[in-house]
């Protein structure tokens, strides 16, 4: 099982730069997942991985051997793309077989009368009779060996593409998007799955989706990708809970992370012509800063028991949780409020509390919760939080 090494991996089409200068270290044996929007270069990044796309510049090292040249069936990879890739004409049982069939071909199999009577020939064999078998069985396909592709649900064709992955019992896995065509409850189901399958089997899994649910569910670590470059390294913990930047702030979370521009004013922070509200823990240096605190972190409270008045704006009730947005306003002291020009503010409690549009309330958090963004450069700032007081 291969430790996999990037030092300023590019690649370029062209002109146009996909990945630029990319380092990083995937450990043998991790659940790494490459995360971010469409076009970032998480796919390119796996294909390269794969052998299946040129490397640009840089170099790609597997146990510190360049690889960089490598034929795709040296790297010991298993590759299980976003579309499935079944053959249609071929039954359950002879994709799942079909790489293990493949390496045992001779070249003279290929001639046409020959190639029908070596393939059935080679899926009769004891040991690849036994291993399509045993693969099925794990991954509850048994029963559907016989059947062709077209005859199965969207979760048997990608547990189908899984088990054919799984079968040469390769060194690396590789996942692109696997889940993308399924529904919710399916996802959920396979997301499980692989997550199971991944402790099992103990091998090195690469994962690439836009999903942050599926990030933050089965990664060891995760890297958070944007426009070709990283933006954080870190496990989903560190991630959520400590941002490199606004861009993972907004990408990871739902809602996101609220982000309020505000400026400094002693011990006091104001937004936009806000009025000015007191903060109780250490501030960075600096007068324009991007307070950032999670939906659950805040506090949804009365009008004027917290430090932030507010307006309701939207209500989403999910059940066990609601999801309030509010506008943050100018007058702290009721009657007519002035609504702040910024985007809404979420707070995420639970149970299905009585609250209505336009409603005025306030909002509060703790001083620890909050995370500080430097306005110029979006990245994080490192503050150490007061102490509570003692009451």
């Amino acid at each position: 099982m291969p430790e996999l090494t990037f030092k300023n991996l590019s690649k370029s089409f062209g002109s146009h730069v996909v990945i630029d200068a990319f380092n990083a270290t995937i450990e043998d044996g991790e659940f790494l997942v490459l995360l971010g929007p469409s076009g970032c270069g998480k796919s390119t990044l796996l294909r390269m991985i794969a052998g299946l796309s040129e490397i640009t510049s840089g170099e790609l090292l597997f146990d510190g051997d360049r690889a960089n040249d490598w034929h795709p069936r040296q790297r010991g990879v298993a590759f299980v793309f976003q579309s499935y890739a079944l053959y249609p004409h071929m039954t359950v049982r002879a994709n799942i077989a079909f790489p293990l069939v493949m390496d045992a071909f001779k070249k003279w199999y290929h001639l046409p009368i020959v190639n029908a009577v070596a393939r059935r020939r080679l899926m009769k064999s004891p040991d690849i009779a036994a291993r399509t078998e045993n693969i099925a069985r794990q991954l509850e396909l048994d029963s559907l060996l016989d059947r062709r592709p077209a005859s199965l649900s969207g979760g048997q064709r990608q547990r189908v593409a899984l088990a054919r992955a799984l079968v040469r019992n390769p060194s690396l896995y590789l996942l692109d998007e696997p889940l993308s065509n399924l529904d919710a409850k399916l996802r959920t189901q396979m997301r499980s799955e692989i997550s199971a399958l991944h402790h099992k089997v103990g091998k090195t899994f690469v994962y690439v989706t836009h999903d942050q649910v599926e990030a933050m569910t089965m990664a060891t670590r995760i890297i958070v990708m944007n426009k070709g470059e990283v933006q954080q390294i870190d496990t989903p913990e560190g991630i959520y809970n400590n941002p490199a930047n606004t861009f993972v702030a907004r990408f990871v979370g739902a809602p996101p992370m609220n982000l309020v521009p505000v400026t400094r004013k002693g011990r006091r922070l104001a937004t936009s012509n806000a009025q000015a509200w007191n903060h109780d823990g250490e501030l960075p240096d600096g007068e324009r800063l991007i307070f950032g605190v999670r939906p659950e972190k805040l506090q949804f409270l009365a009008w004027g028991q917290g430090r932030m008045p507010a307006q309701v704006a939207v209500v989403e009730r999910l059940g066990a949780e609601t999801v309030i947005g509010c506008r943050l306003v100018s007058d702290e002291h009721g009657g007519t409020t002035n609504l702040v020009e910024n985007d809404l503010v979420f707070v995420r409690i639970s149970g299905n509390p009585r609250t209505k549009i336009n409603e005025q309330c306030s909002l509060d958090y703790h001083a620890e919760d909050v995370v500080w963004f430097d306005a110029h450069t979006q990245t994080r700032i490192p503050v150490r939080a007061a102490a509570p007081a003692l009451v």
